[in-house]
C-alpha cells in the first residue's frame, strides 16, 4: 500500500459481454508523461513466410507472462492506483501501461534469442512452435 504517491490513478468497472466485470485502471495520464519505447514488434508478413512449408505448428499464447515481468523498484510507486480500500501499486507490470507490449517483446526476443526465426516466431504473447 502507498501512502502519498506522486502518480495516482483512477479505477472502473467495465461490463463484458458475458455478464462479467473487469476492473480497468486509467493509466492514460502516466502515458502521456512516458517516453515511447521504440523496440520493434515483427512484421507479421515476415512471421507468416517463416512459417510456412512447415509441417506442424504449435501455437502458444503466453498471457499469463505478463503478470510475470516484475516492475522496476522505482517505477512501482507509478502504477499507483486509488480504490475505496486504499491506494495500491502493481509490482508486476500491468496491461494498460504504453510500453508493455514492447518491453514483452523484448523479453519475449531475450528469452528465445537462440531459437528465433529457426524454430520459434514470438509476436509480443503469441508463440509459434515450427516442427
Amino acid at each position: 500500500m502507498v501512502e502519498y504517491p506522486e502518480w495516482l490513478a483512477n479505477f472502473f468497472h467495465v461490463q463484458k459481454k458475458k455478464g462479467k466485470v473487469r476492473v480497468c485502471v486509467d493509466f492514460r495520464d502516466l502515458n502521456k508523461a512516458s517516453p515511447k519505447d521504440d523496440f520493434p514488434l515483427p512484421h507479421i508478413d515476415m512471421i507468416v513466410n517463416s512459417t510456412a512449408g512447415h509441417l506442424m505448428l504449435s501455437f502458444m499464447d503466453g498471457f499469463f507472462g505478463y503478470s510475470q515481468i516484475l516492475m522496476a523498484p522505482d517505477d512501482m510507486e507509478k502504477t499507483s492506483f486509488i480504490t475505496e480500500w486504499g491506494t495500491y501499486y502493481y509490482r508486476v507490470m500491468p496491461f494498460g501501461l504504453k510500453n508493455a507490449g514492447a518491453t514483452y517483446q523484448r523479453a519475449a526476443t531475450t528469452l528465445f534469442h537462440d531459437m528465433m526465426h529457426r524454430d520459434v516466431e514470438v509476436y509480443v504473447d503469441d508463440m509459434i512452435v515450427k516442427s
